[in-house]
């Protein structure tokens, strides 16, 4: 049995279907300026850091006007981020969601929210008072290496650092880094 074939038949378009055709383009360009939304549910092992990685840099290079530097950076900012929910925020076998809000030439958001399951249980308050601490430190005159991430990466390169306890435990830290002159591809 043969399929059918669809008979096509080329028409002048009217001025109804070429203003229909003329709206549908303009939605689509108002959609291209809304936010896009991604949410990543990863369990809480590094494993998975690397495609994580590589996740970002191709939304904040495709999706969000960025430089390549800024690109690298949030690589970074999200590196910690994760690193820190995954060390001491979730519990072996719980999962950190990740979710990217990009914002073609304005901004990106990315939150990260753990379960507080993990070993260490910090309040949004104390999370914001530890950061703050953290940014009056010389950077050069630390001698761990660790305990820097919050305050001298994530600090310095967004636009936007905040901690919210989470109704059924633990925490969402929220980032915002807004697109400015000289910043963008």
């Amino acid at each position: 049995m043969e399929d059918a074939k669809p008979s096509v038949t080329k028409a002048n378009p009217t001025q109804a279907e070429t203003a229909s055709k003329q709206s549908v383009a303009q939605k689509s360009e108002k959609n291209m300026d809304e936010a896009v939304k991604i949410s990543i549910i990863i369990p809480t092992n590094a494993y998975f850091m690397s495609g994580l990685r590589d996740f970002t840099m191709n939304i904040v290079r495709n999706m969000t006007g960025f430089s390549e530097q800024w690109a690298f950076r949030f690589q970074s900012v999200v590196d910690e981020l994760v690193n820190n929910a995954i060390e001491f925020g979730s519990a072996t076998g719980k999962d950190v969601t990740i979710t990217f809000v990009s914002r073609k030439g304005k901004s990106i958001e990315i939150f990260v929210a753990d379960t507080g399951t993990g070993p260490t249980k910090k309040t949004a308050q104390e999370m914001t008072a530890t950061v703050e601490q953290g940014k009056h430190i010389d950077p050069t005159k630390m001698t761990s290496l660790r305990g820097r991430g919050l305050a001298q990466i994530v600090a310095n390169w967004t636009d936007v650092l905040e901690f919210k306890d989470n109704p059924e435990g633990g925490l969402t830290i929220h980032v915002v880094k807004y697109l400015e002159e000289g910043e963008q591809l």
